[in-house]
């Protein structure tokens, strides 16, 4: 278990992350959000004892990051901003020193190194110099450095972060499947990203947390959970919807009219009713669940007022 207490980071006086208390679990996947300078990244240094803390505490597995750091550091994988490496060693040397790092010698260097080229696909470009790869490869390389020694805990700050979609994929899949046994903490700002690998997410603002729960839950939270969205098969005119009782406003987005709830108990029955009264044919129409980024604006807003 990660267990954070009254976390802060002052940088003269400035602070980037204001008394942050939270605990994260095994199967876990946490998701960072928040705007540019939130405090997501300085957070995660804290928590890998790469930045010390102003003031508070954390602990991994029982072991004070400060206290106790070489303890903590050893049960943690971790991928920075950036995926910094030796661009003059080749993918695999870079790896033999990583695993050399960790104390592994002989066969156990040999089989971890393959295992994570092989888990990370690197495969086909094992032998060049890691300045020679695209920026998702050297992603991928700074993911095999922080999975090589099958730590407790990951810690990614921007997995997936110039990936094309298949290689996305890929590396969501990957944290799916790490996380059965592992605690992971992702920061992203693909709020895609927290909906699909995510068990948990929290939102950050000004080095503040602002929410913090399941991303059902925070879905929830939005104007949008349990609105009605509809899509026309020709252009209709749809200022009718806005009497139904139980709609609280009526958004336009392109093809779509999307209907704002004010009370949701039935309203699905209701718009299917109205539809049929005024002879409206709907091309598709769902319960929405609700929006990230409508609630990402909304708590990051209120938190900046």
């Amino acid at each position: 278990m990660i267990t954070v207490k009254q976390l802060t980071k002052a940088f003269g006086t400035f602070t980037a992350v204001n008394n942050l208390s939270f605990d994260v679990k095994p199967g876990e996947v946490l998701g960072f959000l928040g705007p540019n300078g939130a405090g997501k990244s300085t957070t995660m240094k804290m928590i890998t004892g790469f930045l010390a803390p102003t003031a508070g505490v954390v602990s991994v597995d029982g072991h004070d990051i400060v206290k106790d750091t070489i303890a903590a550091q050893r049960l943690i994988g971790y991928l920075p901003e950036g995926a910094p490496s030796y661009g003059e060693m080749t993918v695999e040397s870079f790896l033999k020193f990583i695993a050399e790092v960790r104390g592994f010698k002989g066969q156990d260097a040999k089989n971890c190194i393959e295992k994570a080229i092989h888990t990370v696909e690197l495969e086909s470009v094992r032998l060049q110099p890691i300045d020679t790869l695209s920026k998702g490869f050297k992603r991928r390389v700074g993911l095999a450095q922080a999975v090589l020694h099958d730590p407790k805990i990951l810690i990614l700050d921007e997995p997936t972060d110039g990936l094309d979609p298949n290689q996305k994929q890929h590396v969501r899949e990957l944290i799916q499947n790490l996380s059965k046994d592992k605690i992971v903490i992702i920061s992203t700002h693909i709020l895609e990203e927290v909906s699909a690998v995510c068990t948990r997410a929290m939102i950050i603002a000004d080095g503040a947390i602002v929410a913090d729960g399941t991303p059902a839950e925070l879905q929830s939270m939005s104007r949008y959970h349990n609105a009605i969205s509809i899509r026309f098969d020709s252009s209709v005119d749809t200022s009718s919807l806005s009497s139904i009782i139980g709609v609280s406003e009526v958004v336009h987005e392109g093809d779509w009219v999307t209907l704002i709830p004010e009370n949701s108990d039935g309203l699905l029955e209701r718009v299917n009713n109205k539809l049929e009264e005024l002879n409206l044919h709907a091309e598709e129409i769902f319960v929405e669940r609700g929006r990230l980024d409508d609630v990402f604006r909304k708590v990051t807003r209120e938190a900046a007022q």
